[in-house]
């Protein structure tokens, strides 16, 4: 497999690169210590965009609008609703969907995405997960009754810099629970009859997960 941080380099270096305002967004989380992904994940979602063509997109962690922001720019038909918890970050991305001119685009959902996603009853083509890890489980369901049939569900960070591939006791302690929560999350997508799901190395792991036809809704 050739995944080594050399090869990574060079891909990245052919990418066309992006508009200066999501460039300035970028070194801010940077400078800030924000997470957000990653360059060769940045690039795989921009090739989504403009394959896919969502329409209407969620969105389950904002951060600062980062990853919110390139969809609107590289998906331009796309209405996106964004959900964040922590309040630090709430109005800086308010504040950069506003600088940005998409921010009509935009809607940003305020709280627990446990319960924000119990109450939501839209309908999504594409829904990309980049939130609290441990959660993802717990996610799954309401992700499930709300992307529509053929829909595709993006969830990033699931290789947990390579902590997913250990036993259990070669993790550290604090990181068990959500070590063993993430390898249940693709036990599921990668054996429920729903899902059709691939499992890349891109960035720190990305599972795409395509949704099926179940067989009631064939009948």
């Amino acid at each position: 497999m050739i995944s080594d941080e050399r090869t990574v380099t060079y891909i990245n270096s052919l990418d066309e690169g992006n508009t200066p305002f999501l460039d300035w967004v970028e070194e801010e989380a940077l400078r800030d210590d924000v997470p957000i992904i990653r360059k060769d994940m940045q690039g795989f979602m921009k090739f989504v965009m403009r394959v896919y063509r969502p329409r209407n997109i969620l969105e389950v962690g904002t951060a600062t609008g980062f990853s919110a922001l390139l969809m609107a720019e590289y998906a331009p038909d796309a209405q996106i609703t964004t959900i964040e918890k922590y309040e630090k970050r709430i109005p800086v991305a308010k504040a950069n969907f506003e600088k940005s001119g998409m921010g009509s685009r935009i809607t940003l959902l305020e709280g627990d995405a446990t319960e924000i996603l119990a109450e939501l009853d839209e309908s999504y083509d594409l829904i990309f997960m980049d939130a609290a890890k441990g959660q993802y489980l717990h996610f799954l369901p309401d992700v499930e009754r709300l992307l529509c049939t053929g829909g595709v569900l993006i969830t990033d960070n699931v290789l947990q810099d390579g902590d997913i591939l250990e036993s259990r006791y070669a993790v550290c302690r604090r990181n068990r629970t959500i070590h063993a929560r993430m390898r249940e999350y693709l036990q599921v997508l990668k054996h429920s009859p729903i899902w059709e799901t691939q499992i890349l190395t891109l960035g720190d792991g990305v599972a795409v997960s395509f949704k099926k036809e179940t067989n009631h809704e064939e009948a």
